[in-house]
């Protein structure tokens, strides 16, 4: 088999991942459309050659990941001429199987992922922290990637990126750009962090904020004057608060909820949704931090952030059902599908009814 001329075709198809487990035949994921190929099942010994040959083309030795006790292995690769990838290699039912994320060269422009200007003009913040946020696969790297790259051509400073792993690669344009791969340039994110913070850094882009250390770091570090951007897996702003607040014990809880009202600046919730014509399409929930959105995290009312963000559209922002709602109107997906996405069916249901539609 002949890998890079396979991972040529899935860049080819705009595939987002692919998929190689004992069983099935190579199968990729495109316009959120699972795509099973025409070749034959892998055997566990099939997975196992495949898996050894993205291996060899990484440059990486498959010994030491056969020899551990681990149970999965993650690491990016470049194919010159074809693109970058991220692979995932995993154990499962006694044999190996992998998801390989697929990331053409070059960096995505925000009218080709459909991201609205009021979050591109996130890029304009100059400290605290802006968190872009949902499910895995809904395109949260892609935009963070589009944010840096506005800013790497429309201010000067010091970029420094910690990711697990790299996806996208940024040339150095009026900003300096600084990329650690964690645990290949650096062993965790929190050491990662600290050693940020003695690099003279103006924006701090952290892949994760995975646990209360990490958490805790990047609060600080956005309480010091630094821009830190960086991804949860939550699907809306309030959900974002109480998964911070909720990482630390009780007794820490106060004071996280204090620090985060005063450094959080903006929350982008995201998700990637079917359109009408077999496509797919990102929508957005856009917080930006207001006095009474600050005040609502101090007092434990997260819960009322959707009623802030429902009611200051002139401010940017807008709410996970109100972009699905637009998104209806515009003709672009169906009333079940943007049902079916909603952080609040019922309250949809009855904008549908109100209009008539």
């Amino acid at each position: 088999m002949n890998l890079q001329s396979l991972l040529k075709k899935m860049i080819d198809v705009k595939a987002s991942d692919v998929f190689v487990n004992a069983g099935l035949p190579l199968s990729y994921q495109t316009n959120g459309v699972h795509v099973r190929t025409d070749t034959d099942p892998f055997t566990p010994a099939d997975t196992k050659e495949f898996i050894s040959l993205v291996y060899e083309l990484a440059g990486r030795n498959m010994k030491p990941f056969e020899r551990s006790m681990n149970h999965d292995d993650d690491f990016s690769f470049a194919v010159s001429g074809v693109g970058r990838f991220r692979a995932n290699i995993f154990r499962q039912r006694g044999s190996y199987g992998a998801v390989i994320r697929v990331i053409p060269f070059g960096l995505p422009t925000p009218e080709e992922m459909h991201i609205p200007e009021q979050v591109m003009q996130l890029a304009d913040v100059n400290k605290g922290l802006v968190l872009i946020t949902g499910p895995a696969g809904s395109g949260k790297s892609t935009t963070l990637a589009c944010l840096l790259d506005r800013m790497n051509h429309g201010r000067t400073g010091h970029i420094i990126t910690m990711e697990d792993p790299i996806e996208y690669v940024h040339k150095h344009g009026t900003c300096i750009i600084t990329q650690r791969e964690v645990p290949t340039d650096i062993a965790t994110f929190p050491e990662a962090l600290r050693s940020a913070m003695r690099e003279s850094p103006d924006v701090i882009l952290l892949g994760e904020m995975r646990d209360a250390e990490t958490i805790g770091t990047a609060v600080n570090a956005a309480e010091m004057a630094q821009l830190v951007l960086s991804t949860l897996h939550t699907t809306s702003a309030a959900d974002t608060v109480e998964r911070i607040v909720d990482a630390f014990p009780p007794s820490q809880q106060r004071q996280m909820r204090i620090q985060l009202s005063m450094v959080l600046q903006a929350t982008v919730a995201q998700q990637l949704v079917p359109t009408v014509d077999g496509g797919s399409m990102p929508v957005f929930e856009i917080m930006i931090m207001n006095t009474a959105i600050r005040n609502l995290i101090r007092e434990e009312k997260a819960y009322q952030i959707d009623s802030v963000i429902a009611s200051n559209a002139k401010a940017g922002m807008q709410t996970m059902d109100q972009a699905l709602f637009a998104a209806f109107k515009e003709d672009k997906i169906t009333k079940e599908t943007a049902l079916n996405y909603a952080n609040h069916q019922e309250a949809l249901v009855r904008r549908f009814d109100a209009e008539h539609l």
